[in-house]
């Protein structure tokens, strides 16, 4: 099945390959429940600066990104905003409409011109009435996903900061990164704070774990930009 997407992207724009029927909580489905769901999609283009949703919202539509990128931030009962996560083409956002929350716990913001393609809550539940299988999969899929982020989160609690920042790196590049001769780049500043949040240490050990990756030969900086260097 052509991807619909497809007559909605412009010059310019790098459009992901993944559709809808390729997320992770639609695995197993049968090509007419894949082509029900995608014909029901919402397809728009948003324009940087503009919030697919903000903190607080209620929870009515989950979102996928189809080209572009979106931040996720959150505001902190002391009023300060920090920058949690950047998104791309090919993810995934407000899936907790699938788990009845009521509010968004994040803001997401478009950093550039995106493609996002949408379900709305009453849209995939008619879905649901009129395929029960869709529901029955998802709730496979989800408990699957919960279980492999439990392991993941084991994972990082039984290891120290420096390797969790720079597994933390690590994704990160290997989401946004820049392929160079000498390693990846990560386009874009991300402060000590906005680290720090992200791999849960303070500032100040952040700071210390950085400077112990660049001395281990891991990272470099230059100018305002990381550099995850290749194994000598």
């Amino acid at each position: 099945m052509d991807c619909l997407c497809n007559k909605l992207a412009w010059d310019g724009l790098v459009l992901s390959e993944i559709c809808v029927g390729d997320l992770w909580m639609f695995q197993n489905l049968a090509p007419r429940e894949l082509e029900a769901l995608s014909n029901l999609a919402n397809r728009r283009r948003v324009e940087p600066g503009e919030y697919l949703f903000r903190q607080g919202d209620p929870v009515r539509e989950m979102f996928l990104i189809k080209g572009g990128r979106v931040t996720l931030s959150k505001v902190f009962e002391n009023g300060n905003e920090r920058t949690l996560d950047i998104r791309k083409g090919g993810d995934l956002l407000g899936e907790n409409m699938l788990a009845e929350e009521v509010e968004y716990p994040v803001s997401a913001r478009c950093l550039e011109d995106s493609l996002i393609c949408g379900l709305k809550r009453e849209q995939f539940e008619s879905i649901i009435l009129e395929h029960p299988n869709v529901g029955l999969q998802v709730i496979k899929n989800m408990s699957r996903r919960i279980s492999s982020l439990t392991d993941r989160i084991g994972d990082l609690a039984n290891s120290d900061i420096e390797e969790r920042l720079y597994s933390i790196l690590m994704h990160i590049a290997g989401e946004h990164g820049q392929i160079e001769s000498d390693g990846m780049r990560i386009p874009f500043p991300l402060t000590h704070e906005e680290l720090g949040f992200l791999v849960g240490a303070h500032r100040v050990s952040v700071s210390r774990a950085l400077k112990a990756l660049k001395l281990a030969g891991k990272i470099a900086s230059e100018g305002k930009s990381l550099l995850l260097l290749r194994p000598q």
